[in-house]
């Protein structure tokens, strides 16, 4: 009987052994390459490096948008314990100023992940970095960041959670921005940590190019200042504002009010984010006058002493009343300009057959396209003469049944007195690789002349009586001479013009005989004041003389430009300081952590990442001017110089190659 049984527990362990034995073999033999190959596919993963998007200058250099490394933590619920918990919920309360009981009820529960703070600066957290807890990683990133806040918004736009550039030159040199990702081969453990990386199977990503734009940092400032001053006054929907070189169609500044935060852009609403310059159309009232006038001098069919009679105000045609706001009697050709009659233009725009007047529209750039360079941009509406009324032609002549975009009018306001030229809006200027190599060199494009030189100085001349003694005497400068257009038009609400609702605008330029600067305002439904005149013209005033005081040299200098003036200086910001300290006792070196950091002197950023060393002078006050990318190789103010908020630091970087990546 025991041997029986002796027997039987022997013959269980020999088949227990041989089932072991064929297992293994199974396992070895039969899917051993297979099994390697799932096992190795689990732990060896190709995770995606994120290329860092081109930087963005202002036409002078000065940096607009660039990159900030950062990290993103997380807390795995099912490794981590009560003590790890309760330390974090401290440690993130304390740095995110939220209450340590926010952090706690996200870590109810035990089978999750959840993500405790996205997209904080890398400088901000070193010492979390280094900490070694159960369930508690990060992810290393990189966060597109835009200096100056809301400055030209609408222009840069800016960069979604997908790292795709949206709306503004963002979205419309993406492809140029958005540079190479690279790749790391990395092997991972059973809990996911990082034990090496494939060197051999590494690529390393390529940094996108960057952008010099035609933008006026400046320039861009004071219109969005007073643009904003314009609102609070006068009151409106929004205001907005171009300025242009018009001598070669460059964009200096463009701006829309209330503007938007592209580092927040999620507060925002479609509207608040939308360019309306480019992308909304409106009827432009009485400065299309000037576009009729220029067509019908152009065409010898009028000549600025010609005479025509204003009816006092009030003027009966087919069936339709057309009136203005002064009661005038006769005026010349000029006048009609000067003191915005629509019944002096509608009875002078007869002179001109409907092809050719429509001829000239369209030479101007009406109802197409100006192909500036953003998304999103609209031709506006303007109908073939065939399908004009009897009244078409005299309504168009003032503004009326015709819709267009904002840049469209100041483009063709530039070849109106610019001696006819009609150019293409530029908005960028050239674009370079990351070390500074030029790759794409923009150059003035003509797209047709409009009218002819001598043509263009009379309307100078013209619009130069709209703002001495005209309508437009509110836009008057102290300093210099300017010539323009006042407009206002009644808005189209619901499907009827509304005798509330206006768009209140004025075009103007300086100087008169060599034109530097073009401007175009525009305010939406002022609530103080309704006419272009009244709202607009002030607003242009004050852009002006800013700009003038601005580059006092550039405009001043020539004497014939000049109004005589006793209240403008120049003031010499350029300071040289030098300090005879012991720089290697003075700790200046700075490692990255900004907390640490000198503030009373200049700190050595030889050797630190471009986004710390912004962070850095940033916090410090100091101006900066950014060439390159990458890593700081020559700072030209010297580590240990005093301070002064007047500083310039001019920051070299390049681009450096890596032997070994780290990723967390």
């Amino acid at each position: 009987m025991n041997n029986s049984r002796a027997f039987l527990v022997l013959i269980g362990v020999l088949v227990f052994f041989i089932t072991i034995i064929i297992k293994l073999a199974n396992i070895q033999l039969i899917r051993g390459e297979d099994l390697k190959y799932l096992a190795e596919r689990q732990q060896m993963k190709v995770e995606k490096v994120q290329a860092e998007r081109g930087l963005i200058y202002d036409r002078n250099n000065v940096l607009l948008a660039y990159n900030k490394n950062d990290a993103t933590f997380y807390l795995d619920l099912s490794q981590s314990d009560r003590k790890t918990k309760t330390f974090l919920a401290n440690r993130f309360s304390k740095l995110l100023n939220k209450d340590v009981d926010f952090f706690l009820s996200k870590m109810n529960g035990k089978n999750k992940t959840i993500t405790l703070a996205q997209h904080l600066p890398e400088s901000d957290v070193k010492d979390l970095l280094e900490l070694d807890l159960p369930g508690f990683y990060y992810i290393k990133g990189i966060s597109r960041k835009y200096y100056y806040n809301n400055l030209a918004a609408h222009v840069l736009g800016y960069v979604n959670n997908d790292y795709k550039g949206i709306n503004g030159v963002a979205n419309y040199f993406n492809k140029e921005l958005a540079g190479t990702n690279g790749q790391n081969f990395v092997e991972r453990d059973a809990i996911g940590k990082i034990i090496t990386i494939k060197e051999d199977k590494t690529n390393s990503a390529i940094p996108g190019n960057n952008l010099i734009l035609t933008i006026d940092k400046n320039y861009q400032e004071i219109l969005e200042d007073e643009l904003a001053k314009g609102i609070a006054k006068y009151g409106g929907n929004y205001s907005l504002g171009v300025i242009m070189d018009p001598s070669n169609g460059q964009i200096l500044a463009m701006a829309n009010t209330p503007g938007y935060d592209p580092n927040n852009y999620w507060k925002f609403s479609d509207d608040e984010r939308k360019n309306k310059i480019i992308t909304d159309t409106y009827e432009p009232g009485s400065t299309f006058k000037s576009i009729t006038i220029a067509a019908l001098l152009d065409q010898n069919l009028v000549r600025e002493t010609d005479k025509v009679f204003a009816e006092n105000g009030k003027f009966k045609f087919k069936n339709t009343y057309v009136t203005d706001t002064h009661k005038l009697g006769w005026i010349t050709a000029s006048e009609v300009i000067k003191y915005s009659s629509n019944i002096g233009i509608a009875k002078l725009v007869q002179k001109i057959d409907d092809e050719t007047y429509y001829k000239y529209l369209r030479g101007f750039g009406f109802g197409n396209y100006t192909s500036i360079q953003l998304p999103g941009e609209v031709n506006g509406k303007l109908k073939q003469p065939d399908t004009w009324s009897k009244i078409s032609k005299e309504f168009i002549s003032f503004g009326y049944e015709i819709s267009l975009t904002p840049i469209q009018l100041i483009t063709a306001y530039s070849a109106l007195v610019n001696g006819g030229h009609l150019y293409k809006p530029q908005l960028v200027k050239y674009i370079t690789d990351a070390s500074g190599n030029v790759l794409f060199n923009s150059s003035t494009e003509l797209v047709r002349t409009v009218i002819s030189k001598k043509t263009s100085e009379k309307i100078r001349n013209i619009l130069s009586t709209v703002i001495d003694g005209g309508t437009g005497e509110f836009a008057k400068t102290q300093f210099i001479n300017a010539g323009g257009k006042t407009g206002t038009s009644q808005r189209i609400i619901n499907g009827k013009y509304s005798s509330n609702d206006y768009n209140s605008s004025f075009v103007g330029f300086f100087p008169i005989n060599n034109p530097q600067i073009i401007c175009l305002i525009l305010v939406n439904s002022p609530k103080v004041g309704k006419y272009g005149g009244q709202v607009a013209a002030p607003i242009f005033k004050n852009v002006s003389e800013r700009i003038i005081k601005n580059d006092y040299h550039k405009f001043l200098d020539n004497k014939e430009n000049l109004i005589p003036v006793n209240d403008i200086r120049t003031v010499n910001l350029k300071t040289e300081i030098k300090s005879k300290d012991n720089l290697k006792q003075m700790n200046l070196d700075f490692t990255g952590d900004i907390s640490k950091a000198r503030t009373d002197v200049m700190p050595n950023l030889i050797n630190a990442k471009l986004s710390d060393a912004i962070s850095l002078l940033s916090k410090l006050g100091i101006k900066y001017k950014v060439i390159g990318n990458g890593i700081i190789i020559k700072q030209s103010i010297g580590a240990g110089t005093k301070l002064d908020k007047n500083l310039l630091c001019i920051l070299n970087a390049e681009q450096t190659s890596l032997k070994g990546v780290t990723i967390y």
